[in-house]
């Protein structure tokens, strides 16, 4: 008879147990692929809070864009709109130009937005993925300007606009601006992450130039930093005041322009002014309807690495 060892075994360690006893439990931090965080009361009166304080400006805006001068400074100020909207409006639209005003601003804004976009892009790219000598130093020159006050180039750039025959023209608000450093570093920040040297060299081996690379892969792959970044430019082209009031005529404003006009008398009539601030709003409201889903699906893609 042959004797057989028996085949040696692991002994299995028990499962360890949670310190005070007790079956283990699940973490309640720990979420599956798929899930969603829910929110509690407590989120919902946080978020009402949040909405109620950002909608209370605008709504102000409406009740005394509504009313008369003599209720919006009373002494107890209404909390409902009144029926002078329209009146008011027409007052405003007609004592400041308003009509010129949007089409100026509508000009200024979409040139400053889509130069920006264009030089932005290709510059981020630039610095995000090609090699050239002096590169880092160049970038840090760019982020270098973003430190430096505009007030203090007012003078030197009024003169230079003067010297160009542009004074009082729309061209001595746009070619000032037609591209940013803060739009230069946020393309080369999200090119970085965004856009690998694998998809470069692939397009590279299949024939296509710089031009190509930029036109069928920068561009697609940048569409949703472009999209934030365009939104962004927009709206600060459209409530620039400062330099446009400085470059600009009475005769040929921007609307922000338009509206200081509103305001410039001894007395000024609040209501006539709300009106005025009422129309020079409701543009940028039309953008962030038609959109405000895209912004947000560009912002969250470029929040998400990998």
């Amino acid at each position: 008879m042959t004797l057989t060892s028996p085949t040696p075994t692991t002994p299995v360690q028990p499962a360890p147990t949670p310190r005070g006893g007790g079956p283990a439990r699940p973490s309640r931090f720990r979420m599956g692929a798929g899930q969603q965080l829910k929110g509690g009361p407590f989120a919902y009166v946080a978020l009402a809070v949040v909405g109620f304080g950002s909608l209370l400006p605008l709504y102000w805006t409406l009740v005394a864009a509504s009313r008369t001068q003599d209720e919006v400074l009373a002494s107890t100020p209404p909390f409902l709109p009144g029926g002078k909207l329209a009146e008011n409006l027409q007052t405003a639209w007609e004592q400041a130009n308003l009509g010129k005003a949007i089409v100026n601003s509508v000009i200024v804004s979409s040139s400053i937005t889509l130069a920006t976009l264009f030089f932005c892009t290709l510059a981020g790219y630039a610095f995000a993925k090609m090699r050239f000598r002096g590169r880092g130093w160049l970038m840090t020159a760019v982020i270098a300007t973003l430190t430096i006050p505009p007030q203090l180039s007012v003078v030197p750039l009024f003169m230079m606009m003067s010297g160009l025959g542009w004074g009082g023209q729309l061209e001595s608000v746009i070619f000032p601006t037609l591209v940013s450093a803060f739009g230069v570093f946020f393309m080369r920040q999200y090119l970085i992450e965004a856009l690998p040297y694998e998809l470069i060299e692939a397009a590279k081996i299949d024939g296509a130039n710089n031009f190509r690379i930029v036109r069928s892969v920068v561009l697609p792959v940048a569409r949703p930093a472009m999209m934030v970044l365009g939104m962004l430019t927009f709206v600060q082209a459209w409530n620039d005041f400062f330099w446009p009031y400085l470059a600009l005529n009475q005769q040929n404003p921007t609307l922000q322009v338009a509206l200081g006009q509103l305001s410039a008398s001894y007395t000024p009539d609040q209501s006539i002014v709300m009106a005025g601030a009422l129309i020079s709003t409701l543009p940028l409201l039309v953008v962030f309807v038609l959109f405000g889903k895209k912004i947000v699906g560009g912002i969250m893609s470029g929040a998400v690495k990998g």
